[in-house]
């Protein structure tokens, strides 16, 4: 790049300050500007030649202000001065503007860092060290952000690309004390004494943390970024009286898209410099990747006709039916919301190294992950939440008609999501153990009419209450497939869903696949009704996780000629709302559409219908029916509380090494049993699901059971 291709390229980023919304108390920001002397430097030269290497700090604007940081959960956000220090290559906080001449509060060193606004809103952006350590910032709106982070980019391009050029020629010119002393030489008179000391004291014991190959992808990164803030300036600079406008749709999709791939790019080279900093230093204490089980034959995992080992008595662990009895079951005590998640700054180190090993798109089955983001419940009894308003879905077979039906399904569908989030941060579940099983059930008082009356906790329902039961079991273990079951046996209705979670690494972001199909069976009316389940994405995995659906779910009754898509949208680039939903309910025959959803998953629902009849559900208003569970000394072994007890007790009491511990017992037990049926060419064998080609089927449904009655039906015994 010569001088006239970064002179210029400096100026098309001018940001008109006249134009930016500025608060009268929040943010104050001071641009100083002067140019470097360039007149002595032939035009024939880059500015960072391996030959020559010029100073163009003074090029950059000295930006200071006050922007929200994101301290911890118990702090949240406050307000900090900060201070774009050009000549360090710093990025300093302060209290406040009064404190800036003493020590600062702290401070980030921008060579090699990367600089991303958030997809959370369009205040938000981040500021990643080459060292792991990250400041979360909020601007005061759109403009003063893209304002800061295009200084910081420009910032953090120029130091970086100066260390390396300073590496660079250091091994061109060789490591003779002549040599050096020429180099120092060189460097202080184009980079400044100050400088050099500056960058000496930062750097000098990180050796080759930026290699030649991690500094050539910079600085087609670098390109990349010119040429990205080219086309936006030219978008933005279109005239509005003739020709295409700057909002035109074609054009702010451009703009959104070229955004999103230099965000996802920035990401990437982000995990790179993380991998080079691990290699760099002691291996972190915490998570490494562990590769859990050998490779055995499909059949020997999953679905099959084999107990697991053999006890001393001669009995088998693992594979014992458990005989449920309700009248044991009591009402959930557990906590309706998890703890928020306070750890997640302090063990920053122990998710950056476990980042550094992950390569985007890898599969996160067999990843340990670390114990402390851990949820305090299995995946199984997450799944149960799908029926934490029965008395929504124990109404779909009231509908007067298959068209009431359908809109009914697709409620109680859309609102069976928001209650399997325990609290506003994304935490994980234990992942299943094979043969692992969780029963609960729900009482619906037979008098009410959903939404507004449900059975409170502790009401008393005995027969005048339907019962609606509910069990799971991890019918595999590779891949990880869980099936379960619910029925209402008064109501001649159940449903069938096997899910197979698959896990991927998407750079900051987590994305989790439910590959699978849901049948729900109306015997009544002699309609089944197939449907799929969407994605979920864990986002913002450094600083505050959050959880967003994504995603088309198809439902279709083909007795009826009724269908519906579902569509969850997750946040756009630019704009729009979190946790968007949309429906379409189609008489499929007649290819109309009788009823149109739109709102919030987890908030508002507004329900059009073609007639002109509208109807608003807010989901956050809805009663929550506590499930009803068996104590833990009552459940068996392989259930869901009793087989995590000690570890959840040890996250309830923050013994995070405790709680590690009894984790790896139990997932050393389980490679065991599976050591065990490879040598002994012995497959596993379900409890309550049986193969049904693609999918898993509950060995005694309502469908399949000749007489119905309310009592708990019991499994076959063992052969």
């Amino acid at each position: 790049m010569t001088i006239e291709e970064n002179n210029n390229l400096l100026a098309s980023m001018k940001i008109n300050r006249n134009e930016l919304k500025m608060p009268s108390h929040e943010t104050v920001v001071r641009p100083k500007t002067s140019l470097c002397r360039t007149k002595n430097l032939p035009h024939n030269l880059s500015l960072f030649s391996p030959h020559v290497l010029y100073c163009v700090c003074d090029l950059m604007e000295k930006v200071d202000g006050y922007l929200m940081k994101y301290t911890n959960l118990v702090t949240g956000w406050q307000y900090r001065y900060f201070v774009l220090n050009n000549e360090a290559g710093l990025l300093e906080y302060f209290v406040n503007e009064q404190s800036r001449n003493q020590r600062p509060r702290g401070s980030l060193p921008l060579a090699g860092a990367v600089i991303s606004p958030s997809d959370e809103d369009s205040h938000t952006f981040t500021v990643n060290a080459i060292s792991g350590e990250q400041y979360k910032l909020r601007a005061s709106d759109a403009k003063e952000r893209q304002h800061w982070v295009s200084r910081l980019q420009i910032c953090a391009q120029h130091h970086t690309e100066a260390l390396g050029k300073v590496r660079l020629t250091s091994r061109l010119l060789g490591s003779s004390p002549g040599s050096q002393h020429r180099v120092n030489q060189n460097s202080n008179a184009l980079l400044g004494l100050s400088q050099l000391q500056r960058s000496s004291s930062l750097y000098s014991s990180r050796k080759s943390l930026l290699p030649d190959h991690l500094l050539e992808a910079r600085e087609m990164m670098s390109q990349a970024q010119g040429q990205h803030r080219d086309l936006i300036q030219s978008i933005e600079g279109l005239p509005s009286s003739q020709g295409p406008s700057p909002l035109d749709q074609d054009l702010l999709l451009l703009k959104a898209t070229s955004l999103a791939t230099m965000t996802c790019l920035s990401d990437c080279l982000h995990i790179l410099q993380l991998q080079q900093v691990s290699r760099q230093k002691t291996p972190l204490g915490g998570p490494v990747l562990e590769w859990l089980e050998p490779k055995l034959p499909d059949i020997l995992k999953n679905g099959g006709a084999l107990p697991s080992i053999t006890r001393d008595d001669g009995k088998t662990e693992g594979t014992e039916q458990e005989e449920i009895d309700a009248t044991q079951e009591v009402d959930d005590s557990a906590p309706a919301e998890e703890e928020e998640l306070g750890a997640v700054e302090e063990e920053r180190s122990i998710i950056l190294h476990l980042l550094s090993q992950l390569k985007l798109g890898m599969d996160l089955t067999r990843v340990v992950l670390p114990t402390f983001i851990l949820e305090k419940r299995s995946l199984l009894e997450m799944y149960a939440d799908f029926m934490s308003h029965p008395d929504l879905f124990v109404a779909i077979t009231d509908g007067s008609s298959p068209m009431d039906r359908m809109v009914r399904f697709v409620e109680y569908y859309l609102t069976s999501f928001h209650e399997g989030r325990k609290g506003a941060i994304a935490r994980k579940p234990y992942n299943p153990i094979i043969g692992e099983t969780f029963h609960c059930s729900w009482k619906v008082p037979k008098a009410t009419t959903p939404p507004t009356a449900v059975s409170k906790e502790g009401t008393s329902c005995a027969s005048d209450c339907y019962n609606v039961r509910f069990v799971a079991e991890q019918v595999s273990h590779h891949p990880p497939v869980s099936g379960f079951y619910a029925e209402c046996q008064e109501r001649q209705m159940c449903v069938n869903t096997h899910v197979w979670t698959k896990s991927k690494f998407m750079g900051m972001s987590i994305g989790v696949s439910m590959i699978g199909e849901g049948y729900l069976h109306l015997l009544e009316h002699g309609e089944e009704y197939t449907f799929s389940l969407p994605s979920a994405y864990a986002r913002s995995i450094l600083t505050v996780p959050w959880v967003e659906l994504g995603g088309k779910v198809n439902v279709n009754c083909t007795t009826t000629g009724y269908s519906a898509i579902i569509t969850f949208q997750t946040k756009p680039f630019y704009g729009g709302k979190l946790h968007r939903v949309n429906a379409e309910v189609k008489h499929n025959p007649t290819n109309s559409v009788v009823c149109r959803v739109q709102g919030e998953w987890n908030g508002v629902l507004e329900f059009n219908y073609t007639s002109g009849e509208t109807r608003v559900l807010d989901v956050t208003k809805l009663p929550v029916t506590r499930k009803r569970v068996r104590p833990n000394e009552l459940q068996g072994p392989y259930e869901s509380r009793r087989l995590w007890q000690h570890v959840t007790e040890s996250l309830k009491e923050r013994d995070m090494d405790k709680a590690t511990e009894q984790k790896r017992f139990l997932e050393e037990r389980q490679r065991k049993e599976e050591r065990h049926r490879a040598e002994t060419q012995t497959a596993w064998r379900t409890k309550y699901f049986e193969r049904k080609g693609e999918g898993w089927a509950y060995y005694q449904p309502l469908w399949k059971t000749a007489a119905h009655s309310s009592s708990p039906v019991s499994p076959p015994e063992n052969p």
